[in-house]
């Protein structure tokens, strides 16, 4: 922690801590005015007051006096057009996304790309912190056990909320933190001090928690910034070019870019936007492996919704799991390589080849 008393100082509580504030703690040293700032975790109300901004702690929300708490019982604030009430990380991102946008990235933080990513960044990053936090399932559980639904496994330990939850106790967390070691005592088997070494050991771990989420947050903005972002316009435009491939557009061709072109997000987007009658909604999108001439292509099955492991309509049932030959002469295509067992993806050695096997698929 930083003693130096001409830096500003970000104030949260002590104790067990939560990814949240672990976030919210990152996301504000983003910022030009706190990047400098030292830290202090406590639930004294006197100490807190001599802080220049406080998260998760205070029973405050208040923008003009810099407190972003959530616990108070009138709280009730979303994100805009949201429904899940803020957390700590939350609240930093509806009042502050903009501007860490604009300090991590050069974005204006008044333009339209800056508030793509803003709504973008709350909806797949920020928003589940907020839900975990405050108790909020994905999903209504008494829906899901009335409608006899049970989960295939504990999915616990895969999220971020469960990683941050082992460094408040991981033994490897603790080692090294001012003599401390992973019993519990000092280097001379005394017991550590409920104040001092103890409270350092604590704060040590939890900045390694910040770290950790800060880069899971970072590893999205940026992928959201030079990838996301920059595809959106490419996918319009394949959108609206899709009917050369097939009358009713639902076959469309994304081109090729060397970094990527995240296309099913701004698929789904750009349909529900523009209103997009079923019937014509993209079922297949392909797209080349390289920039070479001689480029194989891959036909890929559109999700039902973006990140879901159901498709609009897999390639048929008589190709999957074929390869090659095999496969040419199941689908009567020439140059087929193969198409995946669950039916989601398939290739083929041209674009001719993919196109056609895309025309027979829409219609079988």
């Amino acid at each position: 922690m930083s003693n130096d008393s001409s830096a500003p100082i970000i104030g949260t509580h002590n104790g067990h801590f939560h990814a949240d504030e672990a976030l919210a703690v990152f996301l504000l040293r983003l910022l030009p005015e706190y990047r400098n700032a030292s830290l202090i975790r406590t639930r004294d109300p006197e100490t807190l007051n001599t802080c220049t901004i406080v998260v998760d702690v205070g029973g405050v929300h208040d923008d003009s006096a810099k407190r972003y708490d959530h616990h108070q019982r009138e709280f009730t604030a979303t994100f805009p057009d949201h429904s899940t009430k803020l957390s700590s990380a939350g609240l930093v991102w509806m009042h502050y996304g903009k501007q860490i946008i604009h300090a991590v990235t050069g974005l204006d933080s008044s333009s339209s790309d800056c508030g793509l990513l803003y709504t973008k960044i709350y909806d797949d990053f920020v928003e589940a912190f907020d839900g975990n936090d405050n108790g909020i399932a994905t999903y209504d559980p008494s829906a899901l056990r009335k409608a006899g639904i049970d989960k295939k496994f504990n999915d616990k330990g895969f999220t971020i909320a469960s990683i941050v939850n082992r460094y408040n106790y991981a033994p490897s967390a603790r080692e090294g933190a001012d003599g401390a070691t992973a019993n519990g005592t000092t280097t001379s088997g005394a017991p550590v001090p409920k104040d001092g070494k103890q409270q350092d050991e604590e704060d040590s771990r939890f900045l390694r928690a910040s770290a950790f989420v800060g880069e899971q947050f970072s590893l999205e903005l940026e992928d959201r910034a030079n990838s996301w972002l920059p595809a959106r316009a490419i996918v319009k435009q394949a959108f609206e070019e899709r009917t050369q491939y097939d009358p009713k557009g639902r076959i469309m061709v994304i081109p090729y870019r060397s970094e990527g072109v995240p296309w099913a997000d701004h698929l789904h987007s750009i349909e529900s936007s523009s209103k997009t009658p079923q019937e014509q909604l993209v079922l297949y999108a392909l797209f080349a492996e390289n920039d070479r001439p001689d480029s194989k292509w891959r036909i890929r099955s559109v999700s039902l919704e973006p990140g879901s492991f159901e498709n609009r309509k897999g390639l048929p049932e008589q190709w999957r799991g074929v390869r090659d030959e095999e496969l040419s002469k199941v689908s009567g295509v020439p140059g087929c390589v193969f198409v995946h067992a669950s039916g989601f993806i398939g290739g083929n050695v041209t674009f001719e080849g993919a196109l056609e096997m895309a025309k027979k698929a829409v219609d079988m």
